[in-house]
Formats: structure tokens, sequence, C-alpha cells
């Protein structure tokens, strides 16, 4: 696994947002890896950094998880 970072390069709305669009993408039956790949491509930043976003996501219950 890469041991890539998030840079500060995004804002915490900015990783909400694309921690809501991974979920909502999720929840119309796409499956885990398509939708990082379709949310990376969306918002411009690399797989892995949509994992991170996930991880982070899903540890601090962004919405619309809350």
């Amino acid at each position: 696994m890469s041991n890539e970072k998030l840079d500060g390069s995004l804002s915490e709305d900015a990783r909400k947002e694309i921690f809501l669009a991974l979920v909502e993408a999720q929840d119309q039956s796409l499956g885990v890896e398509e939708s990082r790949q379709q949310v990376a491509q969306r918002f411009s930043v690399s797989s892995n950094q949509v994992r991170l976003i996930e991880r982070e996501g899903l540890d601090e219950q962004w919405p619309p998880l809350n």
C-alpha cells in the first residue's frame, strides 16, 4: 500500500464532498473499487486519496453516516 497521505491540499469540506459522493455511488449499486475509481476521476484525485478520505469519513462518522 502506498504511503501517500492527504497533504492538506483538500479542505475538510472538499473531503466530505468526496466522501458523500463515494457513499452515494456505492448506494447506487456500484462496487467498492468501481465507485472509488469513479469518484477519483470526478474529483481529480488519486484512488489512494479516495481510500484515505473514505477511512477518515468512516472514522469521523461524516454525513450521511451521522
